[in-house]
């Protein structure tokens, strides 16, 4: 019986991510995507990772919407670059970021 808890656990993680992923809608994210961060995702810059670049994207998408959204909210400092809060646009709303991101990884997938 306790071979099937890895399993179990497993299945678990899968469906609460999928259900992350559900809870932002990717299409109200377009606007969004539109005006406040296609400036950066569009050409690179800054480090950001390209809308629709597989490679670049794969890592950052396999680290879960929660951390994504997370970062993208909170800004975030890496190895290559950088995210400003909420892309620069603090009158965003935080499910507003989260659809956006929602976008971006639908197109990056």
């Amino acid at each position: 019986m306790s071979r099937f808890l890895p399993l179990a656990l497993l299945c678990a993680i899968l469906i609460s991510s999928r259900d992350a992923v559900a809870a932002y809608n990717a299409s109200a994210g377009k606007p969004v995507y539109d005006v406040s961060c296609i400036t950066c995702h569009k050409t690179g810059l800054m480090g950001a990772p390209k809308t629709g670049d597989k490679a670049a994207w794969a890592p950052r998408i396999a680290q879960g919407m929660a951390i994504l959204v997370s970062k993208s909210i909170k800004g975030f400092q890496g190895k290559k670059g950088m995210m400003m809060p909420k892309g620069g646009n603090p009158k965003l709303t935080d499910a507003q970021v989260g659809n956006a991101v929602a976008y971006i990884v639908q197109q990056s997938k």
